[in-house]
């Protein structure tokens, strides 16, 4: 098969994993699953592919805004409220690894950033230059009501990926490491959200 047949049947990103053939081998002492062959790598389906490039591209977004609200909100609130700085340094900083953690994964697979990226920058931007100006609680409130809803989104998802890894392993196929470190990524940021 010709290299553009290849990539016009395979376009743009994907996780791939691999399929096994496997069966079951007594022994006297136990049962163990042995791996006969190993087929070629296979493209995630469609739709599986579809839903993991849509959460990467909004889990980005997300973590875009998120890291733009703080940054907006620091100078107002340190200004008025020195000894927040450090929380808010230490908000910043997270947000800022989630949001380059979810670019890695943009580029790693492939994945398009929302196209709606200038429309987030202003609006987090605005919201959060906006709460700062509101006072301590106003920014504390955002905060709370973003990092929760963010938690609860990253919940979801991880659902999501856990079935897709159950219906995988129920047709007999071979779960990646990218698919099981992209859930554990996702449940490492989901639980640093919930922290603060």
């Amino acid at each position: 098969m010709a290299l553009s047949a290849v990539i016009r049947r395979f376009p743009a990103p994907s996780i791939v994993w691999s399929q096994r053939k496997c069966r079951w081998v007594s022994t006297a002492a136990e049962s163990r699953l042995e791996t006969v062959a190993n087929s070629p790598k296979v493209p995630l389906r469609r739709e599986d592919r579809d839903f993991l490039d849509s959460a990467l591209r909004v889990n980005q977004a997300g973590e875009l805004a998120a890291t733009l609200i703080y940054k907006a909100q620091m100078p107002l609130l340190s200004r008025a409220h020195p000894h927040l700085r450090p929380l808010m340094k230490h908000m910043y900083d997270q947000e800022a690894g989630h949001f380059s953690t979810f670019n890695s994964l943009l580029a790693r697979h492939r994945v398009r950033p929302t196209a709606l990226y200038p429309v987030w920058r202003l609006a987090a931007t605005v919201l959060g230059w906006s709460t700062g100006m509101m006072g301590r609680e106003a920014a504390m409130a955002c905060t709370e009501a973003v990092e929760t809803e963010i938690g609860d989104h990253y919940n979801g998802q991880v659902r999501l990926l856990l079935k897709m890894i159950g219906e995988m392993e129920a047709r007999g196929e071979e779960v990646s490491e990218e698919i099981r470190h992209l859930v554990d990524t996702v449940r490492r940021i989901r639980d640093e959200e919930l922290e603060q």
